[in-house]
């Protein structure tokens, strides 16, 4: 490395030729010292990940040079004069830059530096509440010194928001890749050698996870995943694509997602609250040998990292700590790329560009897995706007000076939109109010949840939840919990006889269901707080080796059970602990202990003044068998389905599960009188068969009653990024009968295009028009599809309806079959075939096709120019 002075000894030549330069010498001044810079930026390893960005174009101007949160100014030589007086002009013009920067980055001014340079004196400018201007510093080794200080510091990390982490992190035109795809195939190809056999915890770990992936997706066999898509974007080549294993490689994306998230959330919440740190938390692990990494990992998924930053639950019921046991070279370099990348981050952004960094981890998943294969999974994230819209119907917002007295609940939460949401509204509350951060932070925790079944949405939201309050922390009193959970909102453990809800007086046990076994538990176990106390008493147990007998007793003690209870609860607690404890030897334990405490969690967490989300849209025919047998019976107590005909239709595949997550948390979660504000399809409520059930609004046979308050039909706005689909959103309040004419609002674009995912709930609205029309069902029954108009027009439509003299027929019906092309196939060879379409003068022309691939890519787009062009009668 070049010492000061031989640094000052380029800078003085430099500063000779470019004066010498009749034209633009400052541009010439830049052109020779700028490599001086980036040599000693590259010496000190900050330009292995270093950007530099010359005449970056401001809102006034362009500056120079931007290294990161320093600005640089280059001036002719011996342009900057000793006295400030006769600078004021290049004063302005920095600042200027500095605010224009700061704004365009979502950088706080205060973290920047402007720095003006002519090769003879150095001029420091900097914002800190008001602007602090250094007199000029001649160029000497002491001033050259602070600069190179300032450089090193302000250049070595990038801001914490989604651009970055996508193109560190993701795949595709606007990544870099590497990191990704590296590990997943480093987790894929160990996963697909070992994870279909053995008694290992990378193969029980995939099994529960092939479960519970078809329960939220639908079975992957039903499934057109677009193998060519995911091979080009994963780079996996002809050799690796032979027998390839979508379920091994959906496992090892996930596995990798969610390692970055835990990584990222011990980067950021260690950061706040690990007292006398030095560097970021993950400083260190850098350059760890392949074992020592290994234990860290090991230390990071069994939750000890988070709970000595005093969370308690972030890991539990995580299914991708398998990668631990099946440790290799491949995924110690992987994790150890995903490390050394992730400290060229600034947590610090959190605090500085809160909106920027909420939910990032949903646009990085965006650009994780490529458009097309998420929609092969039915998989479409709610847009920011439209979780607002919700937030605003049931009156959650910051101005609500009773905010702290709701509690609020997305029962089948995803990555988090609406409970990040939630909580931003709550810390402006807080702001608005002066309300204490302890307290803030105690109601947010309390009150402010999420559930879902998906072992990844979970973590997702968890790490998403410990991002928005990472700020509040240092101020928490004792353990938090995050109150994220693992659990089927739908279905939670219920007391079983044969399969069937017991109708008895006789208490049975609950059962919980998993891949390695069914576990039971006696009705004097479940309450909440036993549960807990339970699930931590069986873990530590397990680990600390002890006999079942000893387990027995401390459970007796320490969960206060009398006699009875102990009788009672005795047999199932010692096969469930013997069980973990078999597990445990196997080295395939770990998680079930807490698998069982949050499959408890809907029945615990008491009831919500207000319900918000997007349920899941999953056809019936999609789910698993076995899963469809378990909802069954839900379906018919809330009247949702009532007799053979309609139980026949929904074996076929007419109903999708998102009713009955909102009769079910109408009735188990909402408190009487409480609300909810669900995104779902329109169809419910327009369309014969499906719905009818539905469109009671009445909780089963109990006298129990929901009112539709009012329904926003937003069918052309086409809000969920590249699909087709009907959205509406309603509102709800439990307790009471459903009056009609109901309001519903008509949401039509102002012009033509697609309404964009990132535009805000006020910029939707002025891009769109509403109009207010009134509902209610067609003739007599109150399940009958609605008929909507303006109010007018609704009681003339009640004058001509009534029985028809025409009995109408069905007509042909595709069965489904709407994307059918005729083709003339020329020639085969094996998976490659040379097609043409037919001639004909409906027929557009396609010309030859020679490969499978481009075929699929024409059928693709025909189809797409067709629903483009498809009208709705």
């Amino acid at each position: 490395m070049l010492s000061l002075t031989e640094i000052i000894g380029q800078i003085k030549q430099a500063v000779k030729i470019a004066d010498s330069t009749p034209q633009n010498p400052e541009k010439k001044l830049r052109e020779l010292v700028s490599p001086i810079w980036e040599n000693f930026l590259k010496e000190k390893r900050v330009g292995l990940n270093l950007q530099i960005r010359d005449e970056l174009t401001l809102a006034n101007g362009r500056a120079d040079t931007v290294f990161n949160r320093l600005i640089l100014e280059y001036k002719k030589p011996y342009a900057i004069k000793p006295d400030n007086n006769k600078n004021r002009q290049l004063i302005t013009q920095v600042q200027g830059y500095i605010l224009d920067f700061a704004k365009k980055e979502r950088f706080s001014k205060e973290r920047l530096l402007g720095v003006a340079f002519d090769g003879d004196h150095f001029l420091f400018m900097r914002y800190v509440g008001r602007w602090i201007v250094d007199e000029p510093l001649p160029l000497t080794e002491a001033s050259l010194e602070i600069f190179l200080k300032n450089l090193e510091k302000l250049t070595s990390k990038a801001a914490l928001i989604a651009e970055n982490l996508i193109r560190d992190f993701a795949v595709g035109r606007e990544s870099r890749n590497k990191v990704a795809v590296d590990c997943i195939k480093a987790f894929y190809h160990e996963i697909n050698q070992h994870g279909n056999s053995g008694d290992t915890k990378e193969h029980v770990f995939f099994e529960q996870w092939t479960v519970q992936f078809a329960e939220v997706h639908g079975t992957l066999e039903q499934k057109k995943i677009d193998k060519e898509t995911l091979f080009t974007s994963y780079g996996f080549s002809k050799n690796e694509q032979k027998d390839f294993n979508v379920f091994a490689f959906f496992f090892a994306l996930d596995s990798y997602y969610a390692l970055l998230m835990k990584l990222l959330s011990y980067q950021v919440v260690g950061y706040y609250t690990i007292s006398k740190l030095t560097g970021l938390p993950l400083h260190d692990w850098e350059e760890l040998a392949s074992d020592d990494l290994r234990r860290k990992c090991d230390e990071l998924e069994e939750g000890g990292i988070f709970r000595s930053i005093g969370v308690r639950n972030f890991l539990e019921g995580d299914l991708f700590s398998w990668y631990i046991q099946a440790w290799n070279d491949g995924i110690y370099r992987a994790i150890q790329q995903i490390v050394k990348c992730l400290n060229d981050y600034d947590p610090e952004t959190m605090e500085i560009a809160p909106d920027e960094t909420r939910d990032i981890l949903k646009k990085l998943y965006q650009y994780l897995v490529p458009k097309q294969i998420r929609h092969d999974l039915g998989e479409y994230y709610t847009p920011d706007w439209l979780a607002e819209r919700t937030l605003n119907q049931v009156g959650y917002g910051a101005k609500d000076k009773d905010l702290f007295k709701k509690r609020l609940l997305d029962p089948g939460c995803g990555s988090g939109t609406f409970v990040i949401l939630g909580i931003k509204r709550a810390k402006d509350h807080a702001a608005r109010y002066g309300i204490d951060p302890a307290l803030t932070l105690q109601y947010i925790t309390m009150n402010i949840m999420g559930f879902d079944l998906n072992p990844l949405a979970v973590i997702s939201a968890r790490t998403n939840y410990m991002m928005a309050i990472a700020d509040l922390l240092k101020y928490k009193k004792g353990e938090i919990t995050i109150p994220i959970y693992l659990c089927d909102s739908i279905n939670p453990p219920q007391a079983r006889v044969a399969d069937e809800k017991t109708l008895f007086s006789e208490k049975k046990p609950y059962e919980v269901k998993t891949s390695v076994g069914t576990f039971l538990f006696s009705h004097s176990i479940i309450n909440n707080q036993r549960i807990r106390s339970l699930a931590n008493l069986m873990e530590d147990g397990v680990k600390s080796g002890q006999t079942t007998d000893a387990f027995s007793k401390k459970v007796e003690r320490e969960l206060n059970l009398t006699k009875d209870e102990l009788e009672e609860s005795d047999a199932h607690l010692r096969e469930t602990f013997e069980k973990l404890v078999e597990l445990e030897n196997k080295g395939i334990n770990g998680i079930w202990a807490r698998i069982i405490k949050n499959a408890f969690a809907p029945l615990f967490v008491g009831r919500f003044d207000l319900a918000v989300g997007n349920p899941p849209w999953v056809n019936w025919e999609a789910l698993p068998q076995a899963y469809r047998d378990q909802l069954i019976g839900i379906f018919q107590q809330y009247g949702l389905i009532s007799h053979t005909g309609q139980l026949d239709r929904m074996r076929g595949g007419k109903k999708d599960i998102s009713m009955l997550m909102t009769y079910v948390s109408i009735d188990k979660y909402l408190k009487e009188r409480g609300k909810l504000c669900f995104v779902i399809t329109q169809t419910l409520f327009k369309t014969e068969g499906a719905g009818d059930g539905f469109r009671r609004f009445q909780l089963g046979d109990a006298d129990i009653y929901f009112r539709i308050i009012q329904v926003d039909d937003m069918v052309e706005l086409q809000p969920f990024e590249g699909a087709t689909n009907r959205t509406a959103v309603f509102m709800a309040t439990k307790g009471e009968q459903t009056n009609y004419p109901i309001p519903y609002t008509l949401w039509r674009k102002l012009r033509k295009g697609s309404i964009s995912q990132d535009l805000s709930l006020k910029e939707v609205f002025e891009a769109t028009k509403r109009l207010n029309l009134a509902a209610k069902p067609i003739g007599n029954s109150i399940t009958s599809p609605w008929f909507t108009a303006r109010s007018k027009a609704l009681n003339l439509f009640e004058k001509i309806t009534g029985e028809s003299y025409y009995s109408a027929r069905e007509g042909s019906n595709t069965g489904g079959a709407n994307g059918i092309y005729w083709v003339e196939v020329l020639d085969k060879n094996g998976s490659q075939i040379l097609a043409q379409n037919l001639k004909g003068s409906s027929c557009r022309s396609m010309g030859k096709l020679t490969s499978l691939r481009q075929y699929n890519t024409a059928i693709n787009q025909e189809k797409s120019s067709f629903n483009k062009g498809q009208k709705t009668v």
